[in-house]
Formats: structure tokens, sequence, C-alpha cells
């Protein structure tokens, strides 16, 4: 078993419960009302920002040109092909840019991102790559999963999500960071091992909480 593979299985009953929560069923099924996929939709976008700053930490330290490259490369897509999903929806829903990052980043996707920055801050490529492999390997499986039966109808409300996640471009994201965790783990020392455990689920934790995030709208309490 890879190391990637035995990250999976630990986080196995997080990301279990995923595919049962409201938010991605009614994801799945076209029936997620508009105003919490519009609020899941612009603290993502908030997100994104944070995540690209994460590729390009991990970019800088990489140990080598190829990976550096693609991680420079990642950073680059993050802001525009997954952005730019997010400013098709805005442009539907009538806001600008500016407007659409106005909105203040909730209690869970703060605390997310700290976590993701600070392991940029402190940790290494390993660390780095498989505390933001959670993101893109996730939704792969929840694109995959939502799709199983084929792809959406033209008329189903989130078919441009359906479609990005599900895409093989985006599959070959996800297998590339896998492998290079399961290639930079074997230099690393149990510390660096375990942390890089940690990481991975903690991150696969927040995956779950930023759609329980959505589904509750959540807000600052104060």
């Amino acid at each position: 078993m890879s190391f990637s593979e035995h990250l999976k299985k630990i986080a196995k009953p997080i990301w279990d419960a995923q595919f049962t929560h409201p938010f991605v069923n009614g994801l799945g099924d076209g029936t997620l009302p508009r105003d919490k996929f519009k609020y899941y939709i612009l603290q993502d976008a908030l997100f994104l920002f944070e995540l690209a700053k994460v590729f390009a930490a991990a970019a800088r330290k990489a140990p080598d040109a190829e990976s550096m490259g693609y991680l420079t490369k990642l950073a680059g897509d993050t802001l525009v092909v997954e952005r730019g999903l997010h400013q098709d929806y805005g442009k539907q829903w009538k806001m600008t840019e500016g407007q659409m990052t106005s909105m203040p980043m909730a209690p869970t996707n703060y605390a997310y991102t700290r976590h993701l920055l600070h392991v940029a801050e402190t940790g290494s490529p390993g660390e780095i790559t498989v505390a933001a492999l959670p993101c893109a390997w996730i939704y792969c499986e929840v694109g995959s999963h939502l799709l199983r039966t084929g792809p959406p109808p033209d008329s189903h409300p989130y078919k441009n999500w359906l479609n990005l996640y599900s895409s093989p471009e985006f599959a070959e994201v996800a297998a590339w960071m896998r492998g290079k965790v399961d290639e930079w783990v074997k230099s690393a020392g149990d510390d660096e091992q375990l942390r890089m455990e940690s990481h991975f689920v903690i991150s696969s934790r927040y995956e779950f909480m930023f759609w329980e995030m959505a589904w509750r709208e959540e807000k600052w309490p104060i």
C-alpha cells in the first residue's frame, strides 16, 4: 500500500460522510437551494485565493525543476480555471468580482485556510502538498461519485461545477499530487511522516466542514 493509499484509508470515515451530506447530495441532483450554492461559491472564491498562495509556497520550496514548474502552474490554474468558474456564476448573479470578494470569510473557511497557510510557511514540500491534497482528491472523488450514472443534463443548475470536478484534467492534478506525496515521503523522517499524516486528516476534516459551513450558511456569532 502506498503512503497516499494509507492516508485515504485512515481518512475513509471522513470521506464517506461527505457522500451523504445534504449539500453534496443536493449539488448532485440539482435540488440544492440557490442561496446555499451562492454562499458556497463566494466562500470558495476566498478560499482559492489563499490556496494559490499555498501552491506558490510549495513551488518555492520544491527540490526539483519539474515539481517547481508544476506547482507554479497549479497556483496559476487555481486563480484562472477554478476562479473562472466562480466568475461565470458571478455574471449570472450580476455581481462584480469586487462584490464577490467583499463577503467576509466564514469561521470554518478562515480556520481551514490558516491551517494550510501555516503548513505552507513551516512545512516541507511534502507537508505542504499533502495538506492541500484532500482539496483536490476529495473534489475529484465527489465529482465522480455524483456523475456515476452519467453526465448532467443541460438543464442541471450546477452542471458546470459537476463537469469541472469530474473532468480528467482535474483527476490528473490529484494524481500528480498523490505521486509527489508518495515520492517525497520516502526521504522524510518519522516525525515528518507523522506530520504529513496529521495534515492530511485535518484537511480532510475541514473539507467535510466546508460543506457543512455552506449548508448552514455559517456566520460569525458576534
